[in-house]
């Protein structure tokens, strides 16, 4: 993984992101690990409030935090990319 620094654009950033090259594309590594620690934390929610000893509610609980965190993730952690078209794209 390399680190990055985005690349200020004509005007000062307010503040400076470090960003990791991750599979290609440029993540702010506050996001990544929010998003990872929620993750975690829902998925294992979901797995201790399953019933005690019945192992398939167990995973499907925790099935159900994952997919809980994927939708928290998805509301509060917005895309920081910019897309131009010029006319010769088109």
């Amino acid at each position: 993984m390399k680190k990055h620094k985005r690349r200020e654009s004509g005007e000062k950033m307010k503040k400076k992101e470090k960003y990791l090259e991750l599979w290609g594309d440029l993540v702010s590594l506050r996001d990544l690990l929010q998003a990872m620690l929620l993750s975690a934390v829902l998925t294992m929610a979901g797995y201790f409030l399953a019933p005690a000893g019945d192992t398939t509610k167990q995973l499907f609980f925790g099935l159900a935090g994952a997919v809980l965190a994927l939708l928290v993730n998805t509301i509060f952690i917005k895309p920081k990319r910019l897309i131009k078209q010029s006319n010769q794209e088109r």
